[in-house]
């Protein structure tokens, strides 16, 4: 059964790691008929890809990275799972807010012998959107091993705005080049840097800022690796239209909301609480 209706209430040191590290894990926040219900929608999402679904791996990769967005408003089973269960009061909790409203969703899919890694990066770069009171929301509906789940370098959401580049070939496409820092080099030491990571099973989820670096190995050859994340949206969150093209864009958007207005807009509906939805 799906777990609509209940608040799912997380522990005050859960929400104080959130904001201090940037990441936290959940385990068991979904049900199993949540997890059936999210494969279903991604396996019918795999089946007729958007426009707007890209391969991020090279043409050489013996694997398969396949990611698309914003899908939600078509996808029958995306939007059971968007609005029924539990995840808008856990994105609320987080975000320390009285109400989460959608951003977007995000289908991520490497299949068995996907070589490409997800490079280091923070999101919040790419996206038309501005403020603190920001989460996301990464899990699979497949078992993730340490070596291929999301990893995240603690307490970088507090930091400064990186510069966000093309994961295969690392060019500046949205904020001009030199305007903010590149990042770092996180593999050239690991140890300089306090990097979380958990393997995951399916009903497990992390949650993490907009700004937190992340990334994320290949998968090996006898697993895929399905996951699903989902964006949520605080008060303090405003409309940034940009002179490039955001991932993912929201055409037309900049015509009907002005810069800096909240996200008010039938694309971004209120999750949380459930009777302003």
């Amino acid at each position: 059964m799906l777990s609509n209706h209940h608040e799912f209430k997380l522990p005050a040191l859960t929400i104080q790691a959130f904001q201090q590290e940037g990441a936290i894990c959940v385990r068991q926040l979904f049900t199993p008929d949540e997890v059936a219900l999210l494969t279903r929608g991604i396996e019918s999402n795999l089946a007729v890809p958007s426009p707007r679904a890209k391969v991020a791996s090279a043409a050489d990769d013996p694997g398969w990275f396949f990611e698309d967005f914003c899908n939600w408003t078509e996808n029958d089973d995306y939007r059971r799972f968007i609005f029924d269960s539990r995840v808008g009061s856990v994105a609320a909790q987080l975000m320390g807010c009285s109400s989460a409203r959608l951003y977007h969703d995000h289908l991520l899919v490497k299949e068995p012998n996907t070589r490409q890694p997800t490079p280091w990066h923070q999101d919040q770069p790419y996206y038309n959107v501005e403020g603190r009171q920001n989460c996301s929301m990464w899990m699979p509906v497949d078992p993730v091993d340490r070596a291929s789940t999301l990893e995240f370098v603690a307490g970088s959401h507090l930091g400064p705005w990186l510069m966000p580049r093309t994961f295969l070939d690392n060019q500046a496409r949205w904020f001009p080049e030199g305007s903010l820092a590149d990042l770092p080099d996180i593999e050239a030491d690991r140890s300089a840097w306090t990097i979380r990571g958990w393997e995951l099973q399916p009903g497990d989820a992390v949650f993490f800022h907009m700004l937190t670096l992340h990334a994320a190995g290949g998968v090996g050859g006898n697993r895929r690796r399905r996951a699903f994340s989902l964006r949520f949206l605080g008060e303090d969150m405003r409309h940034a239209p940009r002179q490039w093209r955001t991932s993912p864009e929201f055409p037309g958007l900049a015509d009907v909301l002005p810069a800096g207005a909240p996200l008010e807009h039938p694309l971004f509906p209120v999750l949380w609480p459930r009777d302003a939805a």
